[in-house]
């Protein structure tokens, strides 16, 4: 995908280095033009102090004569390359505009690629991969999930620390994408980082990965949040009784929770008040449908306090959520429930799920038992007629 420029193919790392030295120094760059008594490392040194000079090339040019630092940093043996790598990936995160940060996204790849495994630089070179990608929109072309980012450091793992702080900027960069779905997982992540022993330092986080998820109108399954420890930790404070409402409490209760705390929700959270009464009337139909084949319009207007002809809107919007499967016959005013999603999944539901199953066990068993009645006197007939 990214070629070296043929000009520096068939020279040595000294020789490349004279060259794009005498490169940078034709674009006006105060470099010497001659090699260093030092070694090739100074050379390094003075060419990545100059690169951006480059960014004002053509971009097949900028992309060739980067690519050209790349080739030369992956021959330079790691301990005597960190510093420069990590020099060069900070200059790159400087590149202006989307089509010099393209470019700078695929050269820091190409060297993040490049880098052996067991390399601990290769970290700080994808944290800086990533803080291109945000500025380029790109993050899916370096993200794909966490269990991919956990095997691109499989040889070399990062500290808790660093991968905290790694976390907190993919977080910050997935929600600015909209990939709502995939920053969850990353807050989850994040939070899992944590033990019992410094749940407490986790508070920040922890308010953050609340608020997103408050915030996220594609989520509504909040209840494994309950369990992470830093989350816990915050129990007792009205930002954790807001989650335990959007858990497993009704429309009526997010109401009287926000006249007591407007500022909290509005100014200290951030979070829209609209939105949230969007959403916690979603979650109480879905919480009213867990036990109920049908409901009535009445049922829906009275419990999720809107007006009778905003119903069948509504039943489109929690349709199309896939949350609940249900149809609505407006001649009756009703909506029929075929299956819902559980806001909780506990001792209740494993029990219900357990019922349904040994239900189902039996009904089979019936079957099987009816099936072997049927064969047999199928096969008592073909006897008498022979």
């Amino acid at each position: 995908m990214l070629n070296v420029p043929a000009v520096f193919i068939d020279l040595t790392p000294e020789d490349q280095a004279v060259e794009l030295l005498v490169y940078f120094k034709s674009l006006g760059a105060d470099v010497p033009e001659d090699k260093s008594p030092k070694g090739i490392e100074d050379d390094l040194n003075q060419i990545i102090n100059v690169c951006e000079t480059c960014f004002k090339a053509n971009e097949a040019e900028v992309e060739s004569v980067l690519n050209a630092i790349v080739s030369m940093l992956v021959v330079i043996p790691v301990n005597r390359a960190e510093q420069l790598i990590l020099s060069f990936s900070k200059k790159l995160t400087k590149a202006k505009g989307q089509k010099l940060g393209l470019i700078a996204l695929r050269v820091l790849w190409l060297l993040f690629q490049s880098l052996d495994e067991h390399c601990p630089i290769r970290y700080y070179v994808y944290y800086h991969l990533i803080q291109i990608a945000k500025q380029v929109e790109q993050v899916r072309a370096v993200f794909r999930g966490v269990e991919h980012l956990k095997q691109q450091f499989v040889a070399s793992p990062p500290t808790t620390e660093q991968m905290q702080k790694l976390l907190r900027l993919l977080h910050q960069v997935l929600v600015a994408s909209k990939e709502s779905e995939l920053a969850a997982k990353v807050m989850i992540e994040l939070l899992s980082t944590y033990t019992t022993e410094n749940a407490s330092q986790a508070r920040e986080d922890a308010q953050r990965c609340i608020v997103a998820a408050l915030g996220d109108p594609e989520t509504f399954l909040l209840d494994p949040l309950l369990s992470l420890k830093p989350v816990r930790f915050l129990e007792g404070e009205l930002i954790h009784q807001l989650l335990t409402i959007f858990v497993s409490e009704k429309l009526t209760d997010y109401i009287k929770f926000y006249q007591n705390n407007k500022e909290l929700i509005e100014v200290e959270l951030g979070l829209d008040h609209e939105r949230n009464l969007k959403k916690m009337r979603l979650l109480t139909f879905m919480q009213l449908a867990e036990g109920a084949t049908e409901m009535s319009f009445n049922t829906i207007t009275s419990e999720l306090q809107i007006k009778e002809e905003e119903v069948e809107a509504f039943i489109i919007e929690v349709l199309k959520t896939k949350l609940v499967r249900a149809r609505m016959d407006q001649a009756a005013k009703k909506v029929y429930i075929a299956s819902t999603m559980h806001r909780t999944f506990g001792r209740p539901q494993w029990q219900q799920l357990r019922d349904t199953l040994a239900s189902w066990k039996a009904n089979l068993a019936n079957v099987q038992e009816g099936m072997k009645a049927v064969v047999s006197a199928q096969m008592e007939l073909a006897q008498q007629i022979q």
